[in-house]
């Protein structure tokens, strides 16, 4: 028999294991430097390692490559091409048109042509780096813009519409028209630890890779068909990521496919791990958009009407993109009510790396179209855009989507209200326009942004995931989900909720590492699902090994099992128990330990592990029409950004920035304004100074590397950083009624740009509108500011 531990008694400790701040629970680790990361895990003696060759063509026609010369390369072990893939040659996660290895076409500059396995990574790194010597190819004309492709018809699914009412009509019949084109970049993912898969041979034909994925199922099945296997022999494992926002959702496949068909075709371990550089060439990013739109509105800025282009810069496959591109219509109506839209969204196939998911999944680029429209009928009225963005929100009456879905839980006006009045805007609105009109070349800019983000994954099979609860004779409980941890504190908060559900310490509560042998069939930890939905299966998990406890309890306190309470590593009968015997009363209620009871249990036989599962309810979403009720709930927020800019230079700051985010009941302030904040300085570096460059005849990205693309720093932080949850319970039944936090916040620094773009307006002349793009870069501010200086030079020499 297992003799439980002799633990020390555990003092009664009543405080709740959610709705508090706790650290993450590898915050030690990863300060000390002790976190293990796939990098770290302790090589196997006779490891290889492999590298890719990659095209040196944005297009073309491959020919020939001179395997042999590479297999004469010091230290290369082997060299494997398309023609010796034993299964399927993809990667892509959707359509099947993403090959792991280029065969018969070159699709951009930097596709994976080869694979070099060596005795080292430095010996297959000079290896395949004689990609542009060893490939014969025929160059073929690239397409290397979204506008070019759409120009060309050419895109990677077939072109999207959403519509309600009649715009055409609408828009003839407006008192106002503004018609614009504009375009937002795309932005790199620069997680820290950049993409890596570790492949072992395992006996029968089986194969174990640890790999820093946000999807390990899929990861799973895309290795078992490049193997040419079934999913039961591929068991993937995954303990934490440094970093994914999306770039490891589908874009760790190729490592992953790479990795294990070379470990099964040679027997031994093979590990893949690009370097930066290579990560840049070889992956694909958040998709940069270009607008074109025509809307109308009345005097008072109610937008009455809005005919829209989305036009995607997809890449060379499609990956992610339809659902981006879903995502991004959905999200375009943002926090306002619009009777007559019609949305048309395009799919640009380029000859460059392949776009895909990233923090926002299309919600931010559709969103930020209806802000950037918004702000210009502001202008053209002479209205402040905060009055013009309040008329248009949801309310009463108007709180219906263009796709058909009820707003229920609508915190748009008490939420921007609180916001207006503890970040004093219209005060400081008054100060900076008194400022502006002294200062001839520092120019600063005000701008408040509104937010309603849907959660749940647009595809709702999606909406589902499972977990494992192990508690142990000693009383302490190990945690096994679907998700994956990649530093937001997801394994934190699951363990959190476990915690909660058992009554016993966080310190007793263990979460293991995301194993695709454990729980099968998981979701991406994707689209700010990750607590809600493995929060909530790990949840019925605990419940269900709690209910097979309550009737053990209950006899050894002899008491009816509806006076339970467990709580602090205690069961104890009635909320009245601890008083009573703090007071000192004699008969007062026996509680038993936690522990104790577990002892018992398992010398009883009663089951002391369980599996649970959760489901999202009453998601339902029609692909043709794109019409349904694609979301659980709405997650909202607002923030004020004041910056200032040298008309001089175009150099801009961020000189404070107030937030007030929705996360519901939070299940963990601390981690949740973490999160917050981590997005408010990645949306702001999206929008300010992460640009991405392709040469524009060779179709080479010139910004591989942070020598030339720059993401923030701690010196691009407001300097006054000023972070609030707005603490309502999530009227949904979420898991303890909280709300996700992950991508949401990334639309708040929507407010920094309006706010540069707020300041290069005071150095024109009254309503001028600035041109001014995104990324607002120096050099993209300047001009703007050049071309409403020229406006007040125009109005002065008339």
């Amino acid at each position: 028999m297992n003799k439980p531990l002799d633990l020390p008694v555990p003092t009664l400790d009543p405080q709740p294991q959610v709705g508090v701040s706790r650290a993450h629970e590898s915050a030690t680790l990863h300060v000390s430097g002790e976190a293990v990361y796939t990098d770290d895990i302790a090589e196997v003696r006779g490891t290889l390692h492999a590298a890719l060759g990659l095209s040196p063509l944005a297009h073309g026609r491959l020919l020939s490559i001179d395997v042999e010369q590479l297999r004469r390369q010091p230290g290369v072990v082997d060299v494997i091409t398309a023609a010796d893939l034993p299964g399927e040659n993809n990667c892509g996660p959707l359509l099947h048109d993403d090959p792991l290895l280029a065969d018969g076409e070159l699709r951009y500059l930097g596709q994976p042509v080869f694979a070099v396995i060596a005795t080292d990574r430095e010996l297959a790194r000079r290896a395949a780096a004689l990609a542009r010597t060893v490939i014969q190819a025929e160059p073929l004309p690239p397409v290397l813009t979204a506008r070019e492709a759409h120009a060309l018809g050419q895109y990677v699914v077939p072109p999207m519409h959403l519509a309600r009412g009649d715009a055409a009509a609408a828009l003839a019949q407006a008192p106002h028209r503004l018609e614009g084109e504009w375009s937002v970049g795309g932005q790199e993912q620069f997680y820290l630890e950049g993409q890596i898969s570790y492949a072992l041979p395992q006996e029968d034909q089986g194969v174990l890779v640890h790999c820093s994925t946000q999807h390990p199922s899929e990861m799973q099945l895309l290795v078992a068909h490049a193997l040419g296997g079934l999913a039961h022999q591929v068991t993937v494992q995954c303990r934490r990521m440094g970093g994914g926002f999306g770039g490891k959702e589908s874009q760790s496949a190729l490592f992953a496919c790479i990795a294990a068909v070379a470990a099964a075709r040679l027997r031994v371990p093979v590990k893949l791990r690009v370097d930066r550089d290579d990560d840049f060439l070889v992956t694909g990013r958040r998709h940069g958009f270009d607008y074109r739109w025509s809307v109308g509105f009345d005097d008072q800025g109610h937008l009455l009407a809005a005919d829209i282009d989305l036009i995607s810069h997809c890449g060379h496959s499609a990956d992610l993109s339809a659902p981006v591109m879903t995502r991004a219509l959905c999200h375009f109506d943002n926090a306002y009510w619009l009777p007559n839209v019609s949305l048309h969204g395009y799919c640009a196939r380029t000859n460059t790396q392949s776009n895909t998911a990233f923090r926002g999944f299309g919600g931010p680029q559709g969103a930020l179209a209806v802000e950037m429209i918004l702000d210009s009928v502001a202008r053209r009225l002479g209205l402040d855009p905060l009055l013009v963005r309040q008329r248009n929100f949801y309310r009463d009456g108007q709180d219906v989507t263009p796709y058909g879905q009820t707003v229920e839980d609508n915190l748009l006006q008490p939420l921007t209200d609180r916001l207006v009045a503890t970040s004093h805007y219209h005060a400081r609105r008054q100060e900076i326009d008194a400022f502006n009109a002294g200062s001839p070349v520092l120019k600063r800019g005000l701008a408040l942004t509104p937010l309603k983000f849907g959660i749940s994954f647009n595809v709702v099979h999606l909406n589902q995931a499972g977990a494992l609860v192990h508690v142990y004779t000693d009383g302490s409980v190990l945690v096994n989900h679907g998700g994956t941890e990649m530093g937001q504190g997801l394994n934190t908060k699951v363990a959190q909720v476990v915690a909660q559900a058992l009554g016993v310490p966080l310190s007793r509560v263990r979460t293991s590492a995301t194993d695709t042998s454990k729980v099968a069939n998981t979701s991406a930890t994707a689209a700010s699902t990750g607590a809600d939905l493995n929060g909530k299966a790990a949840q019925d998990a605990a419940r269900k090994i709690r209910q097979r406890l309550e009737p053990l309890a209950a006899r050894m306190l002899g008491c009816e099992v509806e006076a339970l309470v467990f709580e602090g590593g205690w069961v104890r009968v009635g909320a009245a128990a601890a008083a009573a015997e703090a007071d000192g009363v004699e008969g007062a209620p026996r509680r038993i330990a936690f522990t104790e009871l577990v002892a018992q249990a398992y010398l009883e036989r009663i089951q002391l592990w369980s599996e649970g599962f959760y489901a999202t309810p009453g998601l339902h979403w029609d692909r043709k029409t794109l019409k349904g009720k694609p979301f659980f709930y709405f997650a909202y927020g607002a923030a004020v950004a004041e910056v200032v800019v040298d008309t001089l230079t175009g150099e801009s700051r961020v000189l404070r920035a107030d937030v007030l985010h929705d996360v519901g009941q939070s299940l963990n302030p601390a981690l949740d304004i973490g999160q917050v904040e981590g997005a408010f300085v990645q949306g702001q570096g999206w929008l300010t100074t992460e640009e991405l460059v392709w040469h524009p005849q060779s179709g080479m990205l010139l910004t591989h590397a942070p020598s030339t693309y720059k993401i923030p720093t701690a010196n691009d932080m407001p300097a006054d950083f000023r972070v609030a949850l707005f603490d309502a319970p999530n009227r949904a039944d979420s898991i303890h009624r909280s709300k996700a936090v992950g991508e949401p916040p990334l639309l708040l620094p929507f407010s920094v740009l309006l706010a540069i773009k707020d300041a290069v307006a005071a150095a024109g002349p009254a309503r001028c509108d600035p041109p001014l793009r995104a990324p607002a870069t120096a050099e993209a501010v300047l001009k703007a500011v050049e071309a409403v200086e020229a406006m007040e030079e125009g109005i002065q020499g008339r």
